[in-house]
């Protein structure tokens, strides 16, 4: 018992020791939105200062990029839930020929490197003479995160209990209000996971932006640019604002889906 114990304070030190490492950079590059700078570095603390939240948008390219980064995330999230949700319940519920090929695919996709994906879809885009903007910045975040919704998706059509669909039908629902009623309902907690993935996925993508971007600058693309003149305060402040978000329709979720249960 006493070595059992020893163990059980051992795993937990260790586990708290992996989530402060985890969390050492959020908690610097929050702290660092507070840095009272004198220079165009931002590396050293110099004192605390609350303006630069005032000052959040004085740079106007910093807000355009911030601004094409959350446009681009959301209609890519959004046509990606739509498909993704699609194709998870078709792999989740019913069998038809190529299925283990499509399955393969999805899981193909989220293997593959952004290199070699960025590279890929650039080659696309040029061999079809594709102008390369915004447009194609979405189609290419869509792809790359399409899989992910579908895994969480199929995964959750899969624990579905199909007897609700039956029972629904015999009380005379049709197929949509079937699939509005009972199926999405159910479903839900996996389409949401699925949405908030991918959002994070495309907005913090840098990679396969670089490939396909053109002359369209997103927020991690204008953060890699000021590397070399130095990193403004407001970028600290952007992504502390944009983690908050993240945490609290996290925890929004979390609580929504206990009710449920």
């Amino acid at each position: 018992m006493r070595g059992r114990g020893l163990g059980d304070r051992l795993l937990h030190v260790y586990t708290w020791l992996i989530i402060v490492w985890l969390s050492s950079p959020i908690a610097v590059m929050i702290l660092f939105g507070f840095n009272d700078k004198k220079s165009k570095s931002n590396t050293t603390w110099q004192g605390f200062t609350l303006k630069w939240y005032g000052q959040l948008f004085d740079i106007s390219d910093l807000t355009v990029a911030l601004r094409n980064s959350l446009v681009i995330a959301l209609v890519s999230t959004l046509i990606t839930v739509v498909i993704g949700t699609m194709l998870g319940l078709a792999i989740g519920r019913y069998r038809f020929r190529g299925q283990g090929v499509t399955n393969f695919l999805v899981f193909a996709a989220i293997s593959t490197p952004e290199l070699v994906m960025g590279a890929s879809l650039l080659s696309l885009f040029v061999s079809g003479n594709v102008p390369r903007d915004a447009n194609t910045i979405i189609v290419s975040h869509v792809l790359f995160s399409l899989s992910f919704v579908v895994v969480t998706v199929r995964a959750r059509v899969i624990v579905l209990d199909p007897a609700l669909e039956e029972a629904a039908k015999d009380l005379g629902a049709t197929s949509w209000g079937t699939f509005r009623q009972v199926t999405l309902p159910s479903i839900l907690p996996g389409v949401l996971a699925g949405a908030m993935l991918s959002f994070a996925l495309s907005i913090d993508d840098y990679v396969v932006t670089s490939f396909v971007n053109g002359s369209t600058v997103t927020f991690p693309l204008w953060i890699v640019g000021s590397v070399k003149t130095g990193i403004p305060p407001q970028v600290n402040v952007m992504g502390t604002l944009i983690f908050g978000i993240g945490v609290l329709i996290a925890i929004a979720t979390s609580v929504t889906a206990r009710r449920r249960a």
